[in-house]
């Protein structure tokens, strides 16, 4: 694993690291591995004991339940510079409440999640800083389970993919779907049928042209509109 000034910077942009002063990081940083997964591998399943945390550096892994039937739920997918499973080492029970599967060939920092609480546990002004940043994530999670509880299909849709665009767009704007629509509709708890009707439905409208995993947002503020 590369540990030098470079790694250092990126890793202060990340939320539950920019609490950490820089000998707190530096020692972080050396304990850590570089975990490599081939695509459609799994990290860890649903149940078994927590001993690490993750930050994503490359690729894609999705977070995910499986019902009594074997369907398979997307809780979150997770992006480079997105740290997962870390919340688990303030809980009483450490195991992990979720399966995580990369998607697609993934580079992790693996991070040992009793060093980390020690340090903590070291440092009360760390672990003020360190909650304000959690306090952050959870307004953001509340967010989202807004959109998930309170709206319907083509509404959590219509965010999705306007949230892919940046701020200043207005028409014509093209988006590429990172993951599969499958995927994405279990994270925006929409059926594949239905997820495909809603784009069917918008393309006729003239609202997006959809090319495979390509889509042209041909009206951005009619799909806000949508959102009224």
């Amino acid at each position: 694993m590369e540990k030098n000034s470079v790694v250092l910077d990126e890793l202060h942009q990340i939320p539950l690291f920019s609490a950490l002063d820089e000998q707190q990081l530096e020692s972080v940083l050396k304990s850590s591995r570089l975990v490599s997964l081939a695509a459609k591998t799994i990290l860890f399943e649903k149940g078994t004991p927590a001993t690490h945390f993750y930050l994503l550096k490359s690729g894609q892994v999705k977070l995910y339940c499986l019902s009594e039937d074997g369907d398979e739920k997307v809780i979150e997918i997770i992006h480079p510079s997105q740290t997962f499973a870390e919340a688990i080492m303030f809980m009483p029970k450490h195991c992990y409440p979720v399966s995580a599967e990369s998607i697609k060939a993934s580079e992790l920092y693996s991070f040992d999640m009793k060093q980390f609480r020690e340090m903590l546990e070291n440092s009360k002004e760390t672990c003020f800083r360190l909650l304000a940043t959690m306090g952050r994530q959870l307004h953001s999670k509340v967010n989202d389970i807004n959109n998930l509880t309170l709206h319907n299909a083509t509404y959590r849709l219509v965010v999705y993919l306007l949230e892919q665009l940046p701020e200043d767009a207005v028409t014509l704007s093209s988006i590429h779907l990172a993951s599969t629509k499958v995927v994405i509709a279990s994270r925006l708890s929409i059926q594949p049928e239905t997820f495909s009707r809603i784009l069917l439905r918008m393309s006729k409208q003239g609202l997006i042209e959809v090319h495979g995993n390509d889509i042209t947002l041909l009206d951005v503020q009619g799909l806000r509109d949508l959102l009224k």
